[in-house]
């Protein structure tokens, strides 16, 4: 195939699911743009350990990539119809992503957003083992995650307890 020729239709079948997970997970991601951390975040009482605020841009991109490759690694053992569980289970995951900002964020409510936080710990876990007997290499793209949502909800619990 020279550089101007299309590409094939089995390129295409492929490699577009791929652009479709990468991006639901990034509209998804893009969501938590509404509710930006803004005053109120400025002025809580942080920890020692508080990463910079730069950090979270690069971080969650690599993360959203990699939960979009996990999907996409379990949708091609079947499709939808063949893996419904696994990727229903982690559709429910990224639903919880989702409504964690706002909770935070939006409605300046840390304590929700906790309990929020670990109920989507708890749907990354099942996820990531609901991934393992379908692809392992789906279930291990989605421990760094669950290691930051780890990270994550210490740090929000935390923010909670130092500013209530």
């Amino acid at each position: 195939m020279n550089a101007s020729s299309p590409p094939s239709t089995s390129a295409l079948r492929r490699w577009l699911p791929l652009a479709g997970w990468v991006l639901l997970c990034f509209a998804a991601a893009s969501l938590g743009a509404l509710f930006m951390p803004g005053e109120w975040y400025a002025a809580l009482n942080k920890p020692a350990w508080n990463p910079p605020g730069w950090i979270f841009g690069p971080v969650w991109s690599a993360l959203y990539t990699m939960m979009a490759v996990a999907a996409w690694l379990v949708w091609r053992q079947g499709g939808f119809a063949a893996r419904r569980g696994p990727l229903l289970v982690f559709l429910a995951q990224l639903a919880l992503n989702v409504a964690w900002t706002p909770l935070f964020f939006g409605l300046h409510r840390p304590g929700l957003a906790f309990a929020e936080i670990m109920l989507l710990w708890l749907a990354i876990a099942w996820t990531i083992a609901a991934f393992w007997p379908v692809h392992r290499v789906a279930a291990w793209l989605l421990a760094p995650y669950l290691a930051w949502v780890s990270f994550a909800a210490a740090l929000n619990f935390t923010l909670w307890r130092l500013n209530s």
